[in-house]
């Protein structure tokens, strides 16, 4: 166990204010875009994700979606750039 804290009645010190800087409320509930899709998976993938969920106190279906995000993430092409044309020698 640790130590109880011993609280006294002593002067704190020179106190200084710091200006609120914490966003508010509704730019913390950020909400991403979704689309409801109907998908049949295999019983043992449900299985497992629920079970999974439990351990970490989430839901199955958010972990789906972030795997299936972090799969879309990774397999992204880059947008293609235009191929610049090689200049010709103006002198020849």
């Amino acid at each position: 166990m640790s130590a109880k804290i011993k609280y006294t009645d002593e002067p704190i010190g020179p106190v200084k204010v710091v200006r609120d800087f914490l966003p508010a409320p509704d730019e913390l509930a950020f909400k991403e875009e979704s689309v409801k899709v109907t998908i049949s998976l295999s019983k043992a993938s449900v299985d497992f994700f629920k079970q999974e969920a439990k351990k970490h106190h989430t839901q199955y279906q958010k972990m789906i979606r972030r795997l299936l995000d972090a799969y879309t993430l990774a397999h992204k092409q880059p947008p293609k750039r235009p191929r610049r044309r090689k200049q010709r020698a103006s002198n020849r």
